[in-house]
Formats: C-alpha cells, sequence, structure tokens
C-alpha cells in the first residue's frame, strides 16, 4: 500500500487554502473554525479505530491548543458515506475505499481521494475464556459464519451449539472479514449483528458459547484464538506477526481525505504520522505503521 511519507503528496505542501469544490485547480483540505475561534477538525467512521481516534485527540489536543479534534464512528462505511458527502474532513476506516467511492469523490470534488495508512491491527477470533478451543483453521472459520459447522464439538471443542456474533454491514470489519475469510460469501443468518466491537467482546465475555471477531485492542476479558494455515500450525496474533503478513487477517488502518490537507487537518494528519503520533499508536493497542516506532 501507498505510504504518504514516501510519495511525498500532500503532506509537505504549506499554503494554506480553503477548501471548495468545483471546477479549475485543485485545493487542500483544511479545518473548520469553532465558535471559540479554535480550528476544528472532524473526523469519522470506523469503530475499530475509535479508541485510537480519541487517544491521537485527546495527546494531539494536549500540544495543539488552537486545534480541536472531533471524533465520532458508526463505521467505516459512515464515515466514507460522510467523506463524500463533505460533513467530514478525515474518514477512518478500517478497510480500503472501494472504486465505486472513490470514483464519487472524484466526480463530486473533483480529485482524487488521498489514502494515508496511519496504523497497522489484526482481527483477531473472540471466544469465551472458559472455552477449550485454542485455534481454528480459515477453512474452520468459513464453516462456523457460513452455518456448515454449528456445534463446538466440530472443532474440538465441547458439544454445544456455536452463537455467533458479529458486526454490521456498515463496518469496516464486516466488510474485510466477509471478502477474506467468507471468501465474499454470505454470514449465517443466526449471525447476531452488533453496533460495535465493543459490544461483541462484552457478548462473547458472558457467553461460554459465543464467538466473534474484531481489533485486538478490544480484546479485553475474552481469549483470542490462533489461525491456522494449511500446515495445521497456529500463528497467534501478534505485532511481529502482523508485520510479516504472517496472522491471516492482519490489515492496515487509514485515513481517508478528499484532497490534500492544509491547516488544521494537514497539522493533526502530520502529527499522527509523527513519531509522538505512533507512540500513541502502539500506547492504545494499535501497531505503528514502521517497525520500531
Amino acid at each position: 500500500m501507498k505510504n504518504i511519507l514516501t510519495n511525498g503528496i500532500a503532506l509537505t505542501l504549506s499554503a494554506l487554502v480553503a477548501f471548495g469544490c468545483g471546477g479549475g485547480a485543485k485545493k487542500k483540505e483544511s479545518a473548520g473554525t469553532s465558535e471559540s475561534g479554535k480550528q476544528v477538525v472532524t473526523e469519522k467512521g470506523s469503530d475499530t479505530m475509535v479508541l485510537l481516534a480519541q487517544a491521537w485527540a485527546e495527546a494531539f489536543g494536549s500540544k495543539h491548543a488552537d486545534i480541536q479534534v472531533q471524533v465520532t464512528g458508526g463505521g467505516s462505511g459512515t464515515g466514507i458515506a460522510a467523506l463524500i458527502g463533505g460533513t467530514t474532513d478525515i474518514a477512518n476506516a478500517s478497510r480500503p475505499m472501494s472504486p465505486e467511492e472513490r470514483a464519487q469523490i472524484k466526480q463530486k470534488f473533483g480529485s482524487d481521494v488521498l489514502e494515508i495508512p496511519v496504523a497497522k491491527d489484526g482481527i483477531g477470533i473472540y471466544v469465551n475464556p472458559d472455552n477449550p478451543v485454542q485455534s481454528l483453521t480459515t477453512e474452520q472459520l468459513r464453516g462456523i459464519y457460513t452455518g456448515t459447522i454449528k456445534d463446538w464439538k466440530d472443532v474440538g471443542g465441547k458439544p454445544g451449539a456455536i452463537i455467533l456474533y458479529g458486526r454490521e454491514n456498515s463496518s469496516g470489519t464486516y466488510v474485510f472479514f466477509k471478502e477474506h475469510v467468507l471468501n465474499k460469501g454470505d454470514f449465517a443468518k443466526n449471525t447476531q449483528a452488533l453496533p460495535g466491537t465493543a459490544a461483541i467482546v462484552n457478548s462473547v465475555s458472558k457467553d461460554k458459547a459465543g464467538i466473534g471477531y474484531g481489533g485486538e485492542a478490544y480484546a479485553k476479558g475474552v481469549k483470542v484464538l490462533g489461525i491456522a494455515g494449511a500446515d495445521g500450525k497456529a500463528v497467534s496474533l501478534s505485532e511481529e506477526t502482523v508485520r510479516s503478513g504472517a496472522y491471516p487477517l492482519s490489515r492496515s488502518l487509514f485515513f481517508y481525505l478528499r484532497q490534500a490537507p492544509s491547516g488544521g487537518v494537514k497539522t493533526y494528519v502530520d502529527w499522527v504520522l509523527s513519531p509522538d503520533g505512533q507512540a500513541v499508536v502502539k500506547k492504545a493497542g494499535y501497531y505503528p505503521i514502521a517497525a520500531g516506532a
């Protein structure tokens, strides 16, 4: 994936141009202004990234009193829709934007969407701590979530129906899981769609028959299973396995902007990619975009 730091795209631009749309030369994305006179940067989207975005906003605000970062969730699809609609400066996404979504930005604003990887993450498979199962193959995981495997005894657990927890279809994690685990197949009809990863973790922590999925940063009070490959060897979710790609459900987390940033938006994006911003990534339970950050 393209790294905005190496591409030297908009982040090195210094002129401050107010955001606008329409024909002519491309303009840069800048922050709005609050009643208190502060520049306001709006950030909306991925629930996976909410904990991280809130931590960024707090740490950034302590060093930039003149800029206020407002964070809301709702899912990657919701954030991307807001970006297309012009109601957020930054869309947080745990999955890449689709060609159709990119085309809408191009058509409406006359610019190519700006994709900025800001962190790395792995989707963990959650089960109750009392569940004896330690790992699943991707084929078993697919069978569970498509409904062809319905009992824990069929994957090495105690006899009993498997209770499925998942995300709503506006979630980037839902889309990623559907593409990479289900091979774009349909989820079983009895999958309980919950509004956020925290809700999945809460449900699985209380349900000995439950299984769910989501970002590692949320995995409190649940057990995260290893995922076994064709050789049968389970790979645990860790920074090392995410960076190497050995963990099958590794992914990048993104900022998306309609165009090159300026003003408070640029200041914030630059800070997120800086050593200080990337230190927050690790502290919040995610993985920095560069090793050793």
